[in-house]
């Protein structure tokens, strides 16, 4: 039976280790033009526990967390903090109640250091120079951050970003952490690890707040969980008595979508071709080394690596942002190598970029305008020479229909758009144009499961009609299951190869850290029993 709950109350027998509440929001309210985020939302977080927030993209999560981090102010409602009522003007405001948030889009300079990243707007706490260098370091060792402070945010990848965003929070001593799709960067080690750390933080009388798409670390981790549909609780779960399935139902009404697909489509077609790629930084520094691979149509190659490996290299020199030093790149066995960006765009390069905020949306534009960036000399965007705005805005229209991105209209911001549904808009914007070769840099990156199955279902059906697909994920089974080839790409090098039917993501996982190279054989063992339905899509 499932334990979920219709009540914002903690149900009888939750794993609940503090009865003191850290947290409590009450009757929250909040209205945007032509739509309610939030109706009649009630929270409770109990000191010393993990609790998760689940919900599909647009169910007002990320709204929610805003108004408890003083980023914006309910329209109905009570927050209250250690049992005192409060009313956050500012995140500032909620960072002396002890309350930090980690976004899912990280908030940092790229221009300046760690240290200055994490100093900045606290230098009153430990100053800018030893003692805060100090402060960072311990809290780094102490949770296994792996934080160097002087190395400048723009050298980073997506991971340390990450880890940088987290020890800020903890610099600041937050006694309550919003942590918003945290794992989404992750490899299944650093996702235990980290699980470690919130144990940690949990017993040390410290609150989480998890919000994750991935229902099966929410039920391994939380102590609780707080269902969101359509702007508003619907119940709290039990972890150890509620289902992955049931989670899923409760949370998007359908059943946990699953990557796997049931029948190759490989051509002996050759799409793609790297040959002996070399890209190097200043000083000579190998950042690609000797990548050779070729892509058929109909393939999806997937590319595993911990971030920072190379990955970000790679596709920069596939859609032409880097020049390779050496190599080459073909393209139906045209090389492409010295193209510029525009016109591998043009010959049909699409390209899903690793973060949709940074690279892949003008988040102040209006929805027609993103859907003509990186398509600017193409029909339906351009007439010869001329934009033509009337094309573009109906085929926005075609694209937030076909691809179910839900917004009140075409004219509205991308920012105003959930993670899921700014997604879907790229992938939209991206399939739309029939490419024959899309790089596909984390598709699936925080969004819910319902936007989820949506992409995977896209980019199968391009593959089914000849696209070859480069993979980068993080999410090692949403690789595994799309793919029909699989890479391991460690140190700029690809180092190892896997067959996606029988690897494990525990095993590639650890051929991720360099721990194994070669072709990875899966070794059978008395525990490999799948679970039910686990291998039938194959």
């Amino acid at each position: 039976m499932c334990a979920i709950n219709a009540s914002s109350s903690p149900p009888a027998g939750a794993a609940v280790h503090g009865q003191v509440t850290a947290v409590e929001l009450a009757g929250i309210t909040k209205r945007f033009p032509g739509v309610v985020a939030n109706h009649d939302i009630h929270l409770t977080v109990r000191k010393g526990t993990v609790h998760a927030l689940v919900g599909e993209n647009g169910a007002g999560k990320s709204t929610l967390m805003k108004i408890l981090y003083g980023m914006q102010k309910p329209d109905e409602g009570t927050i209250a903090v250690a049992g005192e009522q409060v009313s956050f003007g500012s995140p500032a405001d909620a960072i002396v109640r002890g309350i930090g948030m980690v976004h899912q889009h990280f908030m940092l300079a790229d221009n300046l250091t760690v240290l200055e990243n994490v100093v900045l707007g606290s230098e009153k706490l430990y100053g800018i120079g030893g003692r805060a260098r100090k402060k960072i370091k311990e809290i780094s060792e102490r949770y296994g951050l792996g934080v160097r402070p002087d190395v400048l945010v723009e050298e980073l990848g997506v991971a340390s970003r990450q880890r940088v965003e987290i020890l800020k929070v903890l610099y600041r001593g937050a006694t309550t952490l919003i942590l918003d799709e945290p794992t989404a960067v992750l490899v299944p080690q650093e996702v235990d690890a980290l699980f470690d750390n919130l144990r940690e933080l949990r017993a040390e009388g410290l609150s989480v707040i998890f919000i994750s798409h991935k229902l099966g670390e929410v039920l391994s981790v939380a102590d609780e969980i707080t269902v969101i549909r359509r702007g508003t609780t619907v119940g709290t779960a039990v972890p150890a008595e509620t289902t992955l399935r049931q989670l899923a139902e409760m949370m998007v009404g359908s059943e946990l979508p699953t990557p796997e697909t049931a029948e190759s489509t490989v051509t002996d077609r050759p799409v793609i071709g790297v040959e002996k790629l070399r890209l190097e930084a200043f000083g000579g520094k190998a950042l690609l080394d000797d990548i050779t691979f070729t892509i058929h149509a109909g393939e999806v190659l997937g590319i595993a690596g911990v971030e920072g490996n190379g990955q970000t290299e790679l596709v920069d020199a596939l859609i032409g942002l880097k020049a390779a030093d050496s190599g080459t790149i073909t393209l139906a066995e045209e090389e492409i190598t010295s193209w510029t960006t525009r016109k591998r765009r043009e010959q049909g390069i699409g390209y899903i970029p690793e973060d949709r905020h940074r690279h892949g949306l003008l988040l102040e534009a209006p929805l027609w305008e993103n859907r003509i960036l990186g398509h600017v000399t193409e029909k339906p965007n351009a007439k010869g020479v001329w934009l033509d705005p009337k094309s573009a805005q109906d085929d926005t229209r075609k694209i937030v229909e076909a691809y179910d991105v839900r917004t009140p209209g075409i004219d509205v911001t991308a920012a105003s758009l959930s993670g899921g549904n700014q997604q879907k808009l790229i992938v939209g914007r991206e399939m739309t144009h029939k490419p024959r070769f899309l790089i596909a840099a984390h598709p699936t990156r925080g969004v819910d499961v319902g936007a989820q199955a949506a992409i995977w279902d896209h980019i199968r059906e391009a593959r089914r009609e000849g696209l070859a697909v480069l993979l980068i994920s993080a999410d090692l089974d949403e690789l595994i299951g799309l793919s029909d080839t699989l890479r391991v790409i460690y140190n700029g090098k690809l180092v190892a190869d896997a067959d996606p039917a029988t690897i494990t993501p525990e095993e590639l996982g650890s051929a991720m850290t360099g721990a194994a190279t070669g072709h990875l054989e899966h070794e059978e063992t008395p525990e490999d029993s799948p679970e039910p339905g686990e291998d039938e899509a194959r």
